[in-house]
């Protein structure tokens, strides 16, 4: 009687470490680095000489920390406009010049 459970049983286990050994690098391709991958980026290296529209998590303190790391200063007037960027103003080499701060982290000045 608790033989047909018993085999239930098996098959389940052996199909599910058939499963399991299959390679997961046939399920997900590698991870690109670079400027082809927009959820990556190397850290104080900038993937795009203008800002990247996207979903932004940084706050606004975050993104002045950035902002900040990337080597300006006095950063002042920080929005998120309808694209995900920070924008506001900064200093740098005393220049003043409004700077933008995207999802990726890259942080660019306005040409």
């Amino acid at each position: 009687m608790k033989r047909p459970s018993f085999i239930v049983c098996i098959s389940l286990f052996a199909a599910a470490t058939a499963f399991a050994a299959a390679p997961a690098s046939a399920q997900n391709p590698p991870v690109q680095s670079g400027p082809n991958n927009s959820a990556v980026n190397s850290a104080g290296q900038n993937n795009s000489d203008a800002p990247v529209a996207g979903r932004n998590s940084f706050t606004e303190g975050q993104a002045k920390s950035k902002i900040e790391d990337a080597g300006y200063s006095n950063v002042t007037s920080l929005k998120k406009d309808d694209n995900g960027v920070w924008r506001g103003k900064a200093s740098k080499g005393g220049a003043s010049t409004n700077v933008s701060l995207d999802f990726q982290g890259n942080v660019n000045a306005a040409k």
